[in-house]
C-alpha cells in the first residue's frame, strides 16, 4: 500500500485531482523526513487537501499537532468547510481560534482580561478554601463535642484552640469573598459549571468561532478560554498568522496546544503573504501620546528611578517633536490625514535625524543605564495596577504606558543602526484634537529574523500558494533550511482558457497621463468588456487608475453595469453585485483585497485582465527592503533589492489575480495582461515576461490591441458562450 492510500482515509471527496495524489505522497515523504515543503499549485487545483491530508495522517501517526492558517478571511471558512468534511470522512478533534477581541463577551482589552481572568479564578479558590475550612470546622466542633461529653476531654484544650484558628481564618476568606470585584461571570460559570456538555458539542463536528461565541453565550460561559482549555487533545487547529508569526503570541499558543514546537506541523495558506506578515509583526513603534501618558506617569510617583527614567523619555519626546517639525516641509502639514505619512529621518553616514536630535537633547548619566531603571520602574507601576485592580480597589485595568515606552527607547537605540533595521518616523492627524503627533518605528526590513526560528523550533512546515516560484527566493526570504518544492500548474483542460500579452502602451508613470495612452488603453478595455459573455475582472496598478478607467468608460450604454472598487467601499458587497450579475465589469485595484483569496467561479467572471505591471509605490519603506536584501542576498544576485523586493512580488500579484478565474476543469475564460512589458518586445530591462513561470510563459500569446476583440470572439464562440450573435466588431 502506497503512503498515498494510507492518507486517503482522510480524503474528503471521492477522488483526487490530477497530480494531487502525487502531490499528497510527495508531502508526506518529507514530512517522514522532518523536512520543511514549499507547494505552489495552480488556483482551485486543490492545494489545501494536498498538505493537510498527509499531515494530519502523519500526525495521527506520531502523536502531533497540526496548525493551518491563513491571512485570509474567506480562506479560513473554506478551511472549516474542509476540515468538516474531512471530519465526516475520518473523525477529527479540531479547533478553529481567533483572537480574544472577536470573542469576548464584555468587551474589555487583553490585559484586562488576563486580570478578570486571574481575579475570578482566586475567587473560585476562596471559594473552594471555604468549602474545605467549613468542613474542617464542622469535624473540630464534632471533636470537641465528644471530647467534652467524655467528662472533659479535649485535654489541653488543642481542638479548641484549633477551631479558632480555623473559624478566624474562615471569617477572613469570608469577608475576601464578599468584597471579591472584577469578576468576570462567564468565566466564573467556566469555573463552576459543568462543562462537559459544551465540549462534547464542541468536538461533534468542526465549529467556526462565532458559532463558538453564540453557544457560550446562550450558556452564559466564556468560549475563548473553553477554546483554549479545549486545545489540549486536538489533531487539528485552524488560526490566524499572528498565533504563529508573533513569538509571545507562539509560545502562549503552543502551552495552550500542551505542545513541545517540536511536535507541531505548520501549514501556511497564502505563504506568498508571509513575508510581508513578518515584517509587519516584527517592525515595533511608539507614538508621541504614548510617551505623553508615560511621562505623567512619572510625575505621579516618588520612586527614585523616576528622574533617570524622565531624562530618557523627555529628551526623546522632545527630539520626536523637533524631527517632526523639521521633517514637515512648507504647507504638508495641512495635508497630513488621519493615516500614518512617513517623514524621512535616514541618514547613509550617519545615525537618523531623530537619534541625533535625541543626543543632543540628553543630559542624563547615560542612556543605557537610565534605560534600565525606566524598565524597572515600568515593571513595577505595572505590578501596582494589577494588584489594584485585582484587590478591587480600580474599576478597570490601568495600562502601564512607562513600560512599552522605555522598552522602545532601549530598543531604538540598539537596533536602529543594524542591517534591516531601518529607523522611521511618521505623522498623522488626530480626528479628536484635529492636532497632528509623531510616531517613531523600527521597521524591520528582512522578514527572516522572525520567520527562521518559528521554522527551525517546529518538526515541519508546508508553505502553499498559487504563487511561491521562484523557490530559492522564497527559501531565502524566508530563512528555510533545504525545503522540498513541488510545482504543480494548471492542469485543467488548455482548450478551456487563452492568456493574451497585449501590446498596448508600456503604463510607465510618466506616460500614464499621455492622451494616446490613455485612449489605446480604454479602447481595449471597452472591447474587452463588449467581447466577454458575462462579467469581467480589471485590476490596475491602483485604485486612482480604476477609477480613470471606470470614469472614461462610464459613458458607454453598451458596456452594461461597472463597478468600482476603492479603498472604502464593502467589497464583499461589491463582489455580491458582481456575481449576482451577467454583463457586470468590476474596476479594482491589483494591490486590494479582491486579488486573491476570493474565487469567481463560472459564470461570475469569464475574463480577468491586468492593465499595467502594477509595481508598489516606491515609498522610503520599499527603498529600506530592497537596500537590506542587496547587501543580505548580494552572493546571490547583483540585484537582489529590485528582485526579491519589487519584481518578483509584482509579478506574484499579477499571477494571483489571473488565478480568480478558470477554478475548475469544466470552467472556461479568457486572461489578459494589458501592457507592452509583459510580451516578447525587446523592451530591456523593463520586461518582465521572463520572470513568469516557464509553463506560464509558454501559454502568453502576444496580441495587438486592435485583434484582441476578434481573438476573444473566437474562444467564446467556441465555448457557445454567446446567449445570442456575438457583438459586432
Amino acid at each position: 500500500m502506497s503512503t498515498t492510500d494510507d492518507h486517503l482515509r482522510f480524503f474528503p471527496y471521492e477522488e483526487p485531482y490530477p497530480n494531487q495524489r502525487e502531490a499528497m505522497d510527495r508531502v508526506g515523504n518529507a514530512l517522514a523526513r522532518g523536512q520543511d515543503v514549499l507547494l505552489e499549485g495552480a488556483p482551485g487545483t486543490g492545494k489545501t487537501l494536498s498538505a493537510l491530508v498527509p499531515a494530519l495522517a502523519h500526525a495521527r501517526e506520531h502523536d502531533r499537532t497540526v496548525v493551518i492558517t491563513t491571512n485570509v478571511h474567506q480562506q479560513m471558512r473554506q478551511f472549516v468547510e474542509d476540515a468538516r468534511a474531512i471530519n465526516e470522512t475520518e473523525p477529527i478533534r479540531a479547533s478553529v481560534f481567533k483572537g480574544k477581541s472577536s470573542m469576548c463577551h464584555i468587551d474589555v482589552d487583553y490585559q484586562e482580561c488576563q486580570t478578570l481572568r486571574d481575579t475570578t479564578r482566586s475567587l473560585v479558590e476562596d471559594q473552594n478554601d471555604k468549602q474545605q475550612l467549613e468542613r474542617r470546622l464542622d469535624d473540630l466542633t464534632d471533636e470537641m463535642r465528644d471530647g467534652g461529653s467524655g467528662g472533659g476531654g479535649g485535654g489541653d484544650g488543642s481542638a479548641a484552640e484549633a477551631r479558632q484558628a480555623v473559624a478566624d481564618e474562615l471569617e477572613s476568606l469570608e469577608s475576601n469573598i464578599e468584597g471579591a470585584t472584577n469578576v468576570c461571570e462567564h468565566y466564573l460559570n467556566n469555573l463552576t459549571a459543568d462543562t462537559d456538555e459544551f465540549f462534547s458539542w464542541l468536538f461533534r463536528d468542526v465549529r467556526r468561532p462565532d458559532e463558538v461565541y453564540e453557544y457560550a453565550e446562550r450558556q452564559g460561559l466564556c468560549g475563548y478560554e473553553l477554546l483554549k482549555e479545549g486545545m489540549e487533545d486536538v489533531e487539528l487547529v485552524v488560526c490566524n498568522y499572528h498565533h504563529l508569526l508573533d513569538p509571545q503570541i507562539r509560545e502562549q499558543f503552543f502551552r495552550w496546544l500542551d505542545r513541545e514546537p517540536e511536535d507541531v506541523i505548520t501549514v501556511f495558506d497564502e505563504a506568498h503573504n508571509v513575508e510581508s506578515a513578518a515584517r509587519d509583526h516584527a517592525s515595533e513603534a511608539l507614538t508621541e501620546n504614548t510617551l505623553e501618558s508615560a511621562l505623567s506617569e512619572l510625575e505621579e510617583t516618588d520612586d527614585s528611578r523616576a528622574e533617570p527614567a524622565e531624562n530618557v523619555l523627555r529628551a526623546f519626546t522632545d527630539a520626536l517633536r523637533a524631527t517632526c517639525e523639521d521633517g514637515l516641509g512648507f504647507g504638508e502639514r495641512e495635508r497630513v490625514g488621519e493615516n500614518w505619512y512617513d517623514l524621512s529621518v535616514a541618514n547613509e553616514d550617519r545615525r537618523d535625524d531623530l537619534t541625533l536630535a535625541f543626543l543632543e537633547r540628553y543630559e542624563g548619566r547615560g542612556i543605557r543605564a537610565e534605560c534600565d531603571l525606566a524598565l524597572q520602574l515600568g515593571k513595577r507601576l505595572d505590578e501596582e495596577y494589577e494588584d489594584a485592580y485585582r484587590d478591587g480597589e480600580t474599576t478597570s485595568r490601568r495600562e502601564c504606558q512607562l513600560l512599552p515606552a522605555a522598552s522602545f527607547v532601549s530598543a531604538w537605540m540598539d537596533g536602529g543602526g543594524e542591517l534591516g533595521q531601518h529607523p522611521m518616523v511618521s505623522v498623522r492627524r488626530d480626528a479628536g484634537t484635529d492636532e497632528v503627533y509623531g510616531r517613531a518605528e523600527l521597521y524591520t526590513c528582512i522578514p527572516r529574523e522572525v520567520t527562521a526560528a518559528l521554522f527551525d523550533e517546529v518538526y515541519a512546515s508546508v508553505l502553499m500558494s498559487a504563487t511561491l516560484r521562484p523557490f530559492d527566493v522564497t527559501q531565502d526570504v524566508l530563512g528555510l533550511n533545504s525545503p522540498a518544492t513541488l510545482a504543480y500548474g494548471l492542469e485543467y483542460p488548455e482548450e478551456n482558457r487563452r492568456t493574451y500579452s497585449v501590446s498596448t502602451p508600456a503604463l510607465f508613470a510618466s506616460e500614464r497621463d499621455e492622451p494616446d495612452t490613455q485612449e489605446t488603453v480604454a479602447s481595449t478595455l471597452s472591447d474587452v468588456i463588449r467581447f466577454t459573455p458575462g462579467n469581467s475582472l480589471l485590476f490596475f496598478p491602483s485604485y486612482s487608475e480604476a477609477e480613470r478607467y471606470h470614469e472614461l468608460l462610464s459613458g458607454d450604454p453598451e458596456l452594461g453595469t461597472l463597478l468600482l472598487d476603492g479603498s472604502d467601499p464593502d467589497t464583499e458587497e461589491l463582489r455580491k453585485r458582481l456575481v449576482e450579475s451577467d454583463d457586470a465589469a468590476l474596476f479594482t485595484s491589483l494591490w486590494g483585497t479582491l486579488a486573491e483569496g476570493v474565487s469567481f467561479d463560472g459564470d461570475a467572471a469569464r475574463t480577468v485582465a491586468v492593465v499595467g505591471v502594477p509595481y508598489p509605490h516606491l515609498s522610503e519603506r520599499m527603498e529600506a527592503v530592497q537596500d537590506a536584501y542587496d547587501r543580505a542576498f548580494a552572493e546571490r544576485s547583483r540585484d537582489a533589492g529590485w528582485e526579491y523586493a519589487v519584481e518578483i512580488p509584482t509579478v506574484r500579484k499579477t499571477r494571483q489575480a489571473l488565478g480568480r478565474v478558470i477554478r475548475s476543469p469544466d470552467d472556461f475564460g479568457v486572461r489578459l495582461l494589458l501592457d507592452k512589458r509583459y510580451t516578447n518586445a525587446d523592451m530591456g530591462k523593463y520586461s518582465v515576461r521572463g520572470t513568469f513561470p516557464p509553463e506560464e510563459r509558454e501559454e502568453l500569446i502576444d496580441i495587438r490591441p486592435d485583434k484582441l476583440k476578434f481573438a476573444m470572439m473566437n474562444f467564446y464562440s467556441d465555448h457557445d458562450a454567446y446567449s445570442g450573435s456575438p457583438p459586432e466588431p
